[in-house]
């Protein structure tokens, strides 16, 4: 084995210690007024302050000490962090455009980072976003086929559950899929049955990826880059599986684009090879290949695993609360009965909407934003924000903010009703984000949501198994999820 002389790693150290303060000495000027936040350490920050597991709950705490517009430092590169409701809608909302770029994401691998909707900049993603919209809702978004769509599929799931015989169960695979197999229908007019190879390697490869982004090794990833790259780890299996998921949507658009007919357009892989063919400026500068598979890559990951995550949620808070559950079935069966559910009697049904709002906030599924970055200087409330510099809306701390909810830490589906009985909104409620960058599925998923979870509640009832006390604690992960846990489920006929 090779030995490492010790005054090389001294010499190593004091050249890494000065050009790091040179760095420092030339950003001064560059970050004058910028934003207030804990005293970094020279090389890495205040990495040693943050909880790498869940940053989002430091963020928080710091903000307490600092104010809601938080400067942080990872590394060598500074950050702001906006918290609180009323910080979070001025910038998104009310500076929208000056936040509205994304940051570089080294982990990623470069189609993924350089195409599709989530992760680009400038005029690509502009025309990737209006074209997801214009799609999705061509394709039954916000309209009664896609909502049959939805009831077909809960009936689905709900068959698959009662095969369980009331035995506890990890419903955690066979709720992604029934979420999948909606986004899949649109992108791909197909569906998978629940045991499909190919639709649980798409899932796995997802939820992996997902649950590895909010690792620390990969957070520390995007500070330490040129570090990280020498060694194995989280980083390079998310590059791994972004290129399998690349490579099945790059096989299943070429057999499309075989049997394409631009006059019956199916979903939204057919309506972007028929854009393709039309060999205008925007379609050839737009509408290649690469771009195709990284928004139909976003769109799966996006349209599967934080819809999923919020209805493994919903299940498990109707098993920990079972009066809330008797509740919303008391409901259900008053106005419904045994009739299938539709989106038109979601305003007849003021507690289970109460319920499904509450369950989005308490299970806070995606607590902070994507990073987004500035996209020229801006002045914010006082502070000088240089462009370029990396943002991070806390969304947890708006879905937890004193000054919008009465009871922030318990679930408390009265939130959302007030005093007649009648549902409420709360402005502060932003599960989806808002501003430019929104999640641009948040009507699918409203829908997703309403209907999955009143089938649920109509045919079935959630229950803890004997002897078990179930856990509200999240899980380790890029969002908030639930941790592992099993099932008892009963047939309601």
């Amino acid at each position: 084995m090779l030995a490492i002389d010790p005054v090389t790693i001294l010499l190593s150290v004091i050249v890494i210690l000065f050009l790091a303060n040179v760095y420092s000495s030339q950003k001064k000027d560059k970050y004058k007024n910028f934003p207030p936040g804990p005293r970094p350490l020279p090389i890495i920050g205040n990495i040693h302050q943050i909880d790498m597991n869940k940053p989002h709950k430091t963020f928080i705490e710091l903000s307490k000490t600092y104010g809601p517009v938080l400067g942080i430092q990872l590394a060598m590169e500074k950050m702001v962090v906006l918290c609180g409701y009323d910080t979070v809608k001025d910038a998104l909302i009310n500076h929208a455009e000056e936040f509205s770029d994304r940051p570089v994401f080294p982990m990623f691998p470069k189609i993924t980072r350089e195409n599709g909707v989530i992760f680009t900049n400038g005029e690509n993603w502009k025309v990737m976003r209006r074209f997801s919209l214009s799609t999705l809702r061509d394709y039954g978004v916000g309209k009664r086929t896609i909502e049959e769509k939805i009831i077909e599929e809960a009936g689905c799931l709900v068959k698959e559950i009662q095969s369980h015989g009331g035995k506890p169960f990890n419903n955690h695979p066979i709720l992604n899929a029934a979420v999948a197999n909606i986004i899949v229908a649109i992108l791909l007019s197909r569906r998978f049955e629940y045991d499909d190879p190919l639709l649980q390697k798409l899932m796995n490869l997802t939820n992996e990826s997902i649950k590895l982004l909010g690792s620390p090794l990969v957070r520390l990833y995007n500070s330490f880059p040129f570090l990280l790259n020498l060694l194995p780890g989280s980083h390079k299996k998310i590059s791994e599986n972004s290129i399998q998921t690349e490579r099945f949507i790059e096989e299943t658009f070429t057999k499309q684009r075989q049997e394409l007919d631009v006059n019956d357009q199916r979903n939204l892989v057919d309506t972007f090879l028929a854009k393709q063919q039309e060999r205008t400026p925007e379609a050839i500068q737009y509408f290649y290949d690469d771009n195709l598979t990284a928004l139909v890559g976003n769109l799966f990951g996006a349209g599967m695993e934080t819809t999923s995550t919020t209805l493994r949620w919903a299940l498990l808070l109707m098993a920990k609360y079972p009066d809330i559950q008797k509740k919303v079935q008391d409901e259900i069966e008053r106005v419904i009965g045994t009739a299938e559910p539709r989106l038109e009697h979601r305003k007849q049904m003021p507690y289970t909407d109460a319920v499904i709002h509450e369950i989005m906030r308490f299970g806070d599924t995606t607590p902070t934003t994507l990073p987004h970055a500035t996209s020229k200087d801006v002045t914010f409330r006082g502070y000088f924000i240089p462009k370029g510099t990396t943002v991070l809306g806390n969304l947890s701390s708006s879905l937890r903010d004193e000054a919008y909810w009465q009871k922030p830490y318990e679930f408390y589906p009265e939130h959302f009703l007030d005093a007649k009985g009648n549902f409420k909104k709360n402005e502060a409620l932003i599960p989806f984000s808002i501003g430019k960058r929104s999640c641009a599925g948040e009507t699918l998923a409203k829908m997703e949501l309403f209907l999955f979870f009143t089938v649920l509640l109509q045919n079935l009832t959630f229950k803890a198994p004997p002897g078990a006390v179930l856990d509200l604690t999240s899980d380790v992960g890029a969002t908030n999820a639930p941790l592992p846990h099993e099932m008892c489920v009963i047939s309601r006929d």
